[in-house]
């Protein structure tokens, strides 16, 4: 007979205990930035006690974008509308060092890493910089015209060999990318679009999965290879959810920030599915539209248009745990990041 000890029991009684916890980590930071004339970064921890206000060494003066900050590793990017041109930050403990100031070819709304590049999305057009490390070269290695170009651009994601862009006057595209990971030719639409799009907006890429909201009618949509295969319409929710604008994946969780409605819903997506999972994951108050979201490090963090960002923590089964709202951040705030430690 096997004999029964107190640690045998003990042992995997601590790993279910231990499985069960979210996957937080300490020390991450969450980032936005003021999109002042006099752009800055601020710098929150997980609690929402600002660490740090930093110049961005340009003007702000974005709206209606998404991805205006984004980080990978230790390295934040921030857009900075007004100047044209793109802050690079390293972080440094709790702490974050500007380290450069990279030009863009027309204003910049939205920023993303991948392959090895910095693409900057302005107004008119995608570029790619070559980047060795955290250092981004200036000059770009690649640059494509969008097919509207009107300003209304939204957000950039990256895809293995491929870029997807959103431009809210109904268009949603791809631009491909060389070996190097540069772009290259011309921007194509993406096929089997909803007919009448309305308002293609917030996106977040995985693999080869891109998730995209068409903002103003409802609609969420994964593309794949170029195509929409799947669309989820958030208003057969209960309750029903207005125009999901912003996106993010936490593990097997699809979380959308629903302007008009105050609200995030969370959605479990596997394969082509985007099954909808809870029509209100949290309720951001009223009159507290969302104007961005991100995650990382077991977080999940919102910027709301009354000057709010909410923190909250994440556990296995995609619930959010509201961990602190600070009312500190200025109502024009653009973009949001989340930087775990250990970088």
């Amino acid at each position: 007979m096997k004999k029964i000890t107190f640690l045998s029991i003990l042992v995997p009684f601590l790993g279910a205990v231990l499985a069960a916890q979210p996957n937080a980590v300490p020390n991450s930071l969450v980032v936005t930035a003021t999109n002042a004339a006099a752009n800055q970064l601020l710098v929150f921890n997980t609690a929402g006690k600002l660490l740090q206000t930093v110049n961005t060494g340009g003007q702000g003066a974005a709206s209606g974008n998404a991805g205006g900050i984004e980080a990978s590793g230790g390295v934040v990017a921030v857009v900075n509308y007004g100047s044209k041109n793109v802050s690079m930050f390293a972080r440094e403990g709790n702490s974050f060092q500007m380290r450069q100031l990279v030009p863009a070819a027309d204003k910049p709304v939205s920023v993303a890493f991948g392959s090895g590049h910095l693409y900057i999305l302005s107004t008119t057009k995608i570029e790619s910089h070559w980047m060795f490390g955290p250092f981004v070269n200036t000059n770009p290695d690649g640059v494509v015209s969008l097919l509207v170009a009107d300003g209304s651009a939204a957000q950039v994601g990256v895809l293995p060999g491929q870029l997807i862009i959103t431009e809210k006057s109904a268009t949603l595209e791809t631009v491909n990318l060389l070996s190097d990971g540069a772009v290259s030719g011309s921007a194509t639409l993406v096929k089997n679009i909803p007919s009448m799009p309305n308002t293609p907006f917030g996106l977040v890429t995985r693999g080869n999965n891109a998730y995209v909201t068409i903002a103003h009618s409802n609609e969420i949509t994964l593309v794949r290879n170029g195509t929409v295969l799947t669309v989820v319409n958030s208003t057969t929710l209960s309750p029903p959810q207005m125009a999901p604008c912003w996106l993010t994946l936490v593990g097997p969780f699809l979380f959308s920030s629903n302007s008009p409605s105050f609200s995030i819903s969370r959605y479990a997506v596997y394969g082509q599915k985007i099954v909808p999972d809870a029509a209100v994951a949290a309720s951001l108050g009223a009159n507290n539209a969302p104007t961005d979201i991100a995650s990382g490090g077991g977080f999940v963090a919102v910027i709301d248009g009354g000057g709010h960002l909410s923190i909250f923590s994440v556990d296995e089964d995609g619930n959010l745990k509201l961990l602190q709202t600070a009312s500190t951040i200025p109502t024009a705030a653009n973009g949001v990041a989340v930087v775990p430690a250990g970088f």
